[in-house]
């Protein structure tokens, strides 16, 4: 396949996400992902209800023993716990579940090749171009070399995207970015039907730092445990997720059972462009999706739902480019982007500056978890759940904010 119609860099679940959908429609695809699969990834592996409706979509098997059902989120701040179920919503599932990305991104990649996308491990890829247009691609795999003239590229390649950057492409420094960290251990509670919130989450001085950490139940024994916080903090320089991961465990719930002498793994950790912050997401005959794009939800670091559909989204725009033979339209991948995403990313983006003093991240979330529908609703917006038809006093005041928003500076 020296002529793809569309080449897709990266295998995660934007690139196969892209290549499933482009393949589905009829186009020659490539996926070509720099590690063999399976390969392990920094990632809590926890799978909100966005990401079940796009897996269900793709056809995923729920019933393979790498997945654990969940059915919604137990919250903590100090010694206040709250348990609150995934809401019934008419788009997204009422359930969620945990599997290792080494599992995950490895079945969606084998989805996208049964739809007839060549997958290739271990290759790695340099644009050639000519004038902001990529000529070819040069693709290197275990020495050997060669070289592609696809019509199209998919850059999902991560949040690094070494690719991407190849293109132009970079982070916009004013905008929040996060960092998180996370490694394994056994835990007599990894069946448990819940994902993990430890909301207020502190150093091992005990100080306070506004951001979350996690235990996820793997459903076999591990449990992932994490920690994420935001470059909002005014503190932020001299965070060591290290120490984070440390006091996370000596902090954890008893009922997990963990210690250093339970851990299965080393930290592993990095950081998290959100929002959307990487761009230009589109060039002449390319566009950027997931982690590539910075496609990650600041309100929690949830970043494989937006990946999946940001792939899903790009295929479509580039499908409608390649039938009309006009690859401009791929401008209007953009204008989708910011139609979906734009507000409730600035909305998101507004609250995780507020939350950059620890006293403010403190009395919010030791409010919330005293009153159950407020948690209910922060939950559901949190989680970008938010039913299109609800009109509640909740729904009233993400209205408010919404409006406070499109007047206010853009954050």
């Amino acid at each position: 396949m020296t002529s793809p119609d569309v080449l897709v860099v990266g295998g995660g679940p934007g690139g196969s996400a892209a290549a499933y959908w482009l393949a589905r429609a009829g186009r020659s695809v490539m996926l070509v992902e720099k590690k063999e699969y399976p390969r392990e990834k920094t990632c809590g592996d926890g799978l909100t209800p966005r990401s079940i409706r796009q897996l269900i979509d793709m056809g995923f098997d729920f019933d393979v023993p790498e997945f654990h059902r969940v059915r919604g989120l137990r919250a903590y701040s100090g010694e206040l716990m709250m348990e609150l179920d995934w809401p019934d919503h008419p788009v997204y599932p009422n359930w969620g579940g945990v599997i290792r990305r080494a599992d995950l991104d490895l079945q969606v990649a084998l989805l996208a090749e049964r739809q007839g996308v060549i997958v290739r491990a271990h290759t790695s890829a340099v644009p050639i171009l000519d004038r902001g247009r990529i000529a070819a691609v040069e693709l290197t795999s275990r020495g050997e070399m060669e070289t592609i003239h696809p019509k199209v590229v998919v850059v999902a390649d991560g949040s690094l995207s070494r690719f991407g950057r190849s293109l132009g492409t970079a982070r916009d420094k004013r905008l929040p970015y996060g960092l998180a960290a996370r490694a394994y251990f056994s835990s007599p509670m990894s069946t448990d039907g819940y994902l993990e919130s430890q909301l207020d989450l502190r150093d091992e001085a005990g100080a306070s730092v506004p951001g979350y950490g996690w235990v996820f139940p793997l459903g076999d024994g591990v449990v992932n445990l994490g920690v994420g916080a935001m470059s909002t903090f005014h503190r932020w320089k001299e965070m060591n997720t290290n120490d984070l991961m440390s006091a996370m465990v000596v902090s954890a719930p008893d009922h997990w059972e963990m210690s250093e002498e339970t851990r299965l793994s080393d930290n592993r950790g990095g950081k998290l462009p959100m929002s959307l912050s990487i761009g230009p997401v589109f060039g002449r005959n390319w566009l950027l999706v997931g982690d590539a794009a910075g496609a990650v939800n600041p309100f929690n670091g949830e970043g494989i739902d937006y990946a999946y559909e940001t792939g899903r989204i790009a295929a479509r725009h580039i499908g409608a480019a390649l039938d009309a033979d006009d690859l401009s339209l791929l401008g209007v991948y953009k204008d989708e982007l910011d139609a979906t995403y734009d507000l409730y990313f600035r909305v998101a983006r507004a609250f995780v500056r507020l939350i950059g003093r620890p006293g403010t991240m403190r009395l919010l979330t030791r409010t919330g978890l005293r009153n159950r529908s407020l948690m209910e609703w922060t939950m559901r917006v949190m989680a970008n759940l938010l039913r299109p038809d609800e009109k509640g006093v909740a729904e009233h005041a993400y209205d408010a904010i919404e409006r406070i928003i499109r007047i206010g500076p853009n954050p």
